[in-house]
Parts: structure tokens; sequence; C-alpha cells
């Protein structure tokens, strides 16, 4: 039994998250007391709930009594299974959470898996499905045959109501291999490590602002795009931002932005160099504003040679856990990721080595 502490580091839900996906995949079972006790609303949120479901039915797992608030978590994991798992939050709580814990054991599943997930698409305080969509799912290529995000529907604070699809096809199934031990050592044989080390240079930047329709006439959409733009013509590269309108129960909005860098003229398709940002729409904001403080955010990952933007670096850390000798070099070291490895670490028989904003996998006796 995994003992883990709910008030370390941040003291947030992604110790709960991350500790579900590598308890799934790794088998092991762990409980966690105090959960989200460094958050004025304390215990378990509505998307942890669902993920606890979610995974109930993903690998026959078994808990303690679970509901909205609760501050003590105990799960048993089994063997996780193909299949598709249609999940509601019931609120505008966030996809891209819920997410985080599904990902990495559906991953090394005994088949494909489909995850149906409806619930808030983007909001304060969390990285939008478009951001996991273009940021994070490149990287996670090199771990399987495929993994592909839909959005089907905008959903929007306070009413929620959007809706994915989450396809996700495993290269290396867990359920053809004896121990977990067999599994890294095969994956490491045979996947490239994530090496994040060198920014390189800049190509292109991307985006997306999507919006309620109810917006359009205003041109919201629109204005936020240009005013991205003005602030990045600076680094003199072709810059693709789309606008999209949808129609969604709650009015709001967000711009999501990307830049994508090459090494010697060429994309590394193994370890692409892409950071992203991004601009909730909100009332007291105009577009404009919007506009720019995605960019400024954009700017300064740019500017700061990070290999890894801020909000990616902790995302990666489960998947960085798997393979040794795996290195990046971020934009920042948050409580988050420093969380994460907390967790990561407890599962794994790795150790992470934290130089300034350097972080190297290594062998936990090397460390």
């Amino acid at each position: 039994m995994i003992k883990l502490d709910g008030n370390y580091g941040e003291g947030g839900g992604s110790l709960v998250r991350v500790a579900l996906a590598l308890s799934a995949l790794t088998g092991k079972e762990f409980s966690v007391e105090k959960i989200r006790s460094g958050r004025k609303d304390v215990g378990l949120k509505a998307q942890h709930v669902q993920a606890i479901e979610a995974l109930k039915q993903l690998c026959d797992a078994q808990t303690n009594p679970v509901e909205f608030g609760s501050l003590r978590l105990q799960f048993k994991p089994g063997k996780v299974k193909k299949g598709t798992y249609t999940i509601d939050i019931g609120t505008a709580g966030s996809i891209s959470l819920l997410l985080q814990a599904l990902i990495l054991p559906a991953m090394f599943a005994s088949g494909k898996v489909t995850f149906v997930i409806k619930g808030g698409t983007c909001g304060k305080w969390q990285a939008s499905v478009d951001y996991i969509q273009n940021v994070l799912f490149p990287y996670l290529q090199r771990f399987v045959e495929k993994i592909e995000l839909k959005v089907l529907k905008r959903g929007y604070y306070p009413k929620g109501g959007g809706e994915v699809r989450v396809e996700i096809s495993p290269k290396f199934k867990f359920i053809k291999y004896n121990s977990l031990e067999h599994l890294l050592e095969d994956l490491r044989l045979r996947t490239p490590k994530i090496m994040l080390t060198e920014q390189g240079t800049l190509e292109q930047i991307r985006g997306v602002v999507n919006v309620s329709s109810s917006l359009q006439e205003k041109e919201v959409g629109e204005r936020i795009k240009k005013a991205a733009e003005n602030g990045l013509r600076k680094y003199k590269v072709p810059i693709n931002i789309r606008v999209e309108h949808n129609n969604t129960l709650s009015v709001g909005g967000e711009i999501v932005l990307w830049a994508i860098f090459s090494k010697s003229g060429k994309m590394d398709y193994d370890n692409p160099v892409i950071l992203g940002s991004d601009a909730l729409v909100e009332e007291r904001k105009s577009s404009e504003q919007i506009g720019q403080d995605a960019a400024q955010k954009l700017m300064a990952e740019i500017d700061s040679g990070a290999c890894v933007d801020s909000h990616l670096t902790d995302q990666l850390i489960p998947f960085m856990g798997l393979l040794l000798g795996s290195e990046i070099v971020a934009g920042e070291i948050t409580n988050h990721t420093l969380t994460n490895i907390y967790v990561a670490e407890k599962f794994l028989p790795i150790g992470f080595k934290v130089e300034g904003k350097r972080i190297r996998v290594e062998e936990r006796n090397s460390v």
C-alpha cells in the first residue's frame, strides 16, 4: 500500500489525478488523506469523483465510498481493459483535468479505448482540450499506435455541456507482460526518450479562438485574434490563428496559442518543441486585452529559451517517468511539477533530478 499526503506541495487535485493514473497503470494500491487540503474548497471535486468512477470501469478498481468533498481515498486497481467509456462530469468540471487520470493507463490497455466525456472544455486554472490536443498529444504519440481527441461540442462555465471523444490504440499492451519491470524494459528499448533540451528555431505560431455564437455580432473572436497577431508579429514567422463560433449553454470562450520550433531546419517528430499559452474570455476584459494576454504569455515562454512551457512540464512528468534518461528544460518549475514528481517516484522505480530548470529521469539508486 502506497500512502500519500494530500497536503504535499500545492495541496491540490493534481496529486490525486496523477496517483490514480499511475496506480491504474502499475497495479499498485494507494491511499491518500487530507485531499486538496491546500484549497479553500477541500476534498474531491466532481471531475475527481468521475475519474474514480471511470477507473472502476476501465480497470475494475475498488475504493472506499467516495463522494463530492471526500477527504480520503483508498484505491485498488485491477487490469486495464479495452472498450468504450461514457463519462458525464455533470457540471462545467474540466474534461482535460479528468483526462489526466485516464490517458496514461488507457495507453497500455488490452486494446483500443474510447472515452466520450461531457463537461467543460476550458476554464480557469486548467489546460483546455485544445491545449491537450495540440501541445500534449504530440509527445505521447511515441507510446501508442494512435491517440486522438475530437471536440464534439464546446462547454463553458458555469453550465458546461461540452463533449469530446478521445481514442487511444495501444502499442504496448500491459496484459502481454508478466510484470511492470518487463513492460518498462521493453518500453525503454523500443521508445525514444523524451528529450527537450534545446529550443531550436521558431518556425510558426498557430492557434484557435473559440467563442459562443452570441459573441459573433460584436466580432469578439476576430478582435481577440487580431490583438494576439499584433503582439506576435515581432517574430516574423507565419501566424495561423483560426476563429470558430459555437452554440453553447453558457456564454464564453478562449484563445489557445502554440509555437512550433525546428532544429537544423527540420522538425523532430519524436521530440517536437511546442510551447503553448492561453487566455479565457472574461466579462471584465476587452477582446483586445484577452488576445494581448495570450500573446504575452507565449512571448514570455519563447523569450525564456524554454523547451517546455510551465503547464506542460507537470503534465509530462508521469510519462517521462516511464523512460529512463528523459530530460527537459522547463520555463518554470512549479509546485504542480514538484507534486507530480513526488507521486511518480512513489509508483515507479526511478528518481527525478532537478537542477535549476532542468529535469532528468534517472535510476533511483543514482539520484
